[in-house]
């Protein structure tokens, strides 16, 4: 997965690897373009506040940006790419504060990322990642149950979180008079969030039926669990779901949920990103302020050894109520995201996938029309990766004649390579992915609080386009001869339930058999009229 998303909408395969919460409509439209690809199941409206705390920070009047003040975080064609200026800091308590400073626009965005996602679970103890990404909005010391977004929203900004298997994040964007707002209520949250029976119920409750509407009754979403389950086996971080089994939050008691929190929401564990217009000593004086007295704590570092290497194709159907169409995964593993190999694989993966002029759409869904879709990416993660592959048959097609054509296309790009044009054009949308990718004050405070959490070098992003569009013709072939051997590969088949045939119709003769038994009609079943 390019670490900038090709469109706003996620596909179907990203959608397995993490959830959004989206308490509005509104909030949907502020933010999808920031989003890291993740699964947007709607959740409760939060009630509004009574009224904002009266420890609430004030706004300060309004700024207004001078008509010719440099912009200092522009994105700037510096060869390949873009430069952003980047502070870093670090607090006594281990918080680490990446800022970047742009007048461009009267926004300031914050972004606090947290070392923890699904795949710090233990089994036994899944979707509590997740859980807590909900339960984090419903209320601290001194902010009521919702009250978070109605405080934000109510002066024109948005505010929301995700969780992946590898990270788990909240972010607002807010006018630039109101950062100490959304300082204030972040550091509240991280010191004194309010776990209470009553909030992990309810919060339970909504995460079981997100469960419910975004897979259990979603055509293929169970499959999108399932070809992790398959392609990881026994590696748990990252072969179950961030979701969660909902077994596991129905037996969960409250102090495991206090624990969870005790152990991973501490400024030690947490990057806070701050992008937009602002001045930076100012804003590490109101940070100083808010996270400063939060004590930090020992935290439990991810420490899983890496999974055995798989030595034979693993293969497996499973049928789906909901499907109207056969459909298949493939899944290759491939190392880690960042690392040198990942980006010719990226490169391969538009090649063959991204958009209608690419390789297999243009063979399979308008060539040969075997496919109605298809869609090809890496999935991002921070630890062991995979190349996947997702289609949906066209109506009467067989599974094993596209999988043929897309076993061909590798085999033959190990041997030949791709052309030069092909590169030319991966490198061209790169590009473009990079720089409208980190349009918004928002996008490039998540990018940098994500740099540092993950690789910790936030400055590393200044030349993440350049490691792409340094990727070769020879790459890309040394790449594709690699990974795609069969022993490397797992394929899981989605097929349709037959639907039952209705009954053909009575004869008349045989219909008036059936109404003439002893010169009466015949008695209707039980509880049905006749």
């Amino acid at each position: 997965m390019l670490l900038f998303n090709r469109t706003n909408a996620p596909t179907a395969a990203a959608l397995a690897l993490g959830v959004l919460l989206m308490p509005s409509a509104a909030l949907q439209a502020q933010g999808a373009a920031a989003a890291s690809a993740e699964a947007k199941p709607a959740a409760p409206k939060p009630a509004a506040p009574k009224s904002a705390p009266a420890s609430a920070p004030k706004a300060a009047a309004p700024k207004t940006p001078a008509a010719k003040a440099p912009a200092a975080g522009k994105a700037a064609e510096a060869g390949s790419g873009v430069k952003l200026p980047v502070l870093r800091r670090t607090l006594a308590n281990g918080l680490r504060v990446v800022m970047s400073p742009d007048k461009t626009v009267p926004t300031t965005a914050v972004a606090i990322y947290y070392d923890v996602g699904s795949r710090d679970e233990q089994p036994g103890g899944s979707g509590f990642a997740h859980l807590f990404e909900h339960m984090m909005f419903q209320g601290s010391r001194n902010v009521g149950k919702g009250e978070h977004f109605q405080l934000v929203m109510n002066r024109g900004g948005s505010a929301n979180g995700t969780t992946s298997h590898d990270r788990t994040n909240y972010y607002q964007t807010v006018p630039s008079n109101d950062l100490a707002l959304a300082l204030w209520l972040e550091a509240d949250r991280m010191r004194s969030l309010a776990i209470t029976q009553d909030n992990f119920e309810n919060q339970r409750q909504t995460v079981m039926e997100e469960r419910r509407q975004s897979y259990d009754n979603s055509p293929y979403m169970k499959s999108m669990l399932r070809i992790n389950e398959l392609a990881y086996g026994d590696y748990f971080p990252y072969a179950h779901s961030t979701i969660g089994d909902m077994a596991d939050l129905q037996k969960a008691p409250l102090s495991a949920v206090q624990e969870f929190f005790d152990t991973y929401y501490a400024p030690n564990n947490a990057v806070l990103g701050i992008v937009g217009d602002f001045e930076p000593e100012a804003a590490m004086v109101l940070v100083e302020k808010y996270f400063g007295a939060i004590p930090k704590r020992s935290t439990r570092a991810f420490n899983a050894p890496p999974p055995a290497a798989q030595k034979a194709e693993r293969r497996e159907s499973m049928s789906d109520p909901l499907a109207e169409l056969p459909a298949f995964h493939i899944a290759y593993h491939i190392p880690p995201e960042h690392t040198d190999d990942h980006y010719p694989l990226d490169v391969l993966a538009m090649v063959l996938g991204d958009g209608e002029s690419s390789r297999l759409y243009q063979q399979l869904v308008k060539g040969q029309e075997l496919l109605q879709e298809i869609d090809v990416n890496t999935d991002g993660r921070r630890g062991p990766d995979l190349f996947s592959v997702w289609a949906v048959c066209a109506k009467d097609k067989k599974a094993e004649a596209a999988r043929a054509v897309i076993y061909e296309e590798l085999s033959a790009i190990a041997k030949r390579g791709i052309r030069d044009e092909e590169l030319q054009k991966a490198k061209n949308r790169i590009r473009s992915y990079f720089v409208f990718g980190l349009q918004s004050n928002l996008q490039r405070a998540q990018r940098l609080a994500e740099f540092e959490l993950y690789w910790g070098d936030p400055e590393l992003l200044n030349a993440e386009a350049d490691r792409y569009l340094a990727v070769t013709v020879d790459d890309v072939k040394r790449v594709a001869g690699q990974y795609f051997a069969a022993e490397n590969r797992t394929v899981l088949d989605v097929l349709p339930v037959a639907k039952a045939e209705p009954p053909a119709p009575a004869k008349a003769a045989d219909k008036a058999d059936t109404t003439k038994k002893k010169g009466k009609q015949s008695a209707p079943a039980k509880g049905k009229q006749p």
